[in-house]
């Protein structure tokens, strides 16, 4: 089984969620339609995905994630957003 370390992005609101799920296409739906009702249902606007890894055991995803999650790593989803957008 693979386990996903995903990015979503809401330009609406200017936010990021930094998160990892087994299946990344439902858990993007779940934010999308608000039924993960954690940070992202607090915000309108869609929540689109702009970054991902892939792992093959969950300890490894919840390394990265913290990674991910700690400043060096925001600033590179930084990058990664301003990059997105420029697209």
């Amino acid at each position: 089984m693979s386990y996903y370390v995903y990015v979503i992005y809401n330009k609406q609101n200017d936010k990021i969620y930094i998160g990892q799920t087994v299946n990344l296409t439902t858990r993007l739906r779940q934010h999308n339609d608000s039924s993960f009702r954690k940070f992202t249902s607090r915000f309108s606007g869609g929540w689109i995905l702009i970054y991902k890894e892939v792992f093959m055991n969950r300890s490894q995803a919840i390394v990265r994630e913290k990674q991910l999650k700690s400043y060096q790593g925001r600033k590179f989803i930084k990058n990664k957003i301003v990059s997105f957008l420029k697209t």
